[in-house]
């Protein structure tokens, strides 16, 4: 998203101090279509409840859709530095959230992300940055886990990169199948994780186990 102050500040009737950086232009537009289509749903748009919808739902979808605008190698080579560490860095937990792109309804869960240095190491805020640039994009889970793998991959040059992502889909579970309790897994190997059962044993058994 295009995070442009328009240096709009507005104190609410509960000295409640927004501060709206959206692009205004982009916002209305987007906001003109969603009015047609809640017209087009039979809704009255003039109504209470739905006056401000157009607005936020454009404001939100600008929000969800963010990570187009970001550079995610950028942000890894923002924080990286040599390092003599030849061991698995594993980052665990990764809440994910993202936008189905077949229905643009949300899917969300955990990625786990791990690499094996080869010289050079990053910041480990900066592996969640990387997957959270490519959720904020509408996607498919099998193409956000190669993406985040690939960018680790061709940015730190490490031995061997792994990601395994875990998630629930509402295109299961609100519409279609419905079915409530499903859990899409999808992982992808790089180096070692790839060629070396044993480390890939290794990373499989960090991620499910509970060290703290």
């Amino acid at each position: 998203m295009e995070h442009i102050s328009n240096g709009m500040e507005k104190e609410d009737e509960f000295g409640y101090l927004r501060i709206d950086r959206f692009n205004e232009e982009r916002t209305q537009k987007i906001a003109n279509l969603y009015s047609q289509i809640l017209d087009v749903l039979g809704e009255k748009i003039d109504r209470e409840g739905l006056e401000k919808t157009p607005i936020r739902v454009a404001k939100s979808m600008q929000f969800l859709t963010h990570g187009y605008a970001a550079k995610p190698d950028e942000i890894l080579k923002s924080a990286m530095f040599k390092e003599d560490y030849s061991q698995m860095v594993l980052v665990k937990n990764i809440e994910v959230y993202s936008m189905c792109e077949h229905h643009m309804l949300p899917f969300f869960g955990k990625a786990h992300i791990a690499y094996i240095p080869d010289g050079y190491i990053t910041g480990l805020s900066k592996v969640a940055r990387v997957v959270e640039v490519f959720a904020r994009r509408l996607q498919v889970q099998e193409r956000l886990t190669n993406q985040i793998k690939d960018c680790i991959q061709e940015t730190l040059k490490p031995k061997g990169v792994a990601v395994v992502i875990e998630a629930a889909h509402m295109c299961m579970k609100m519409r279609g199948i419905e079915k409530q309790e499903s859990v899409t897994t999808t992982s992808a190997f790089t180096g070692v994780f790839l060629n070396n059962p044993s480390t890939r044993e290794e990373f499989i058994h960090i991620i499910g186990s509970k060290l703290h």
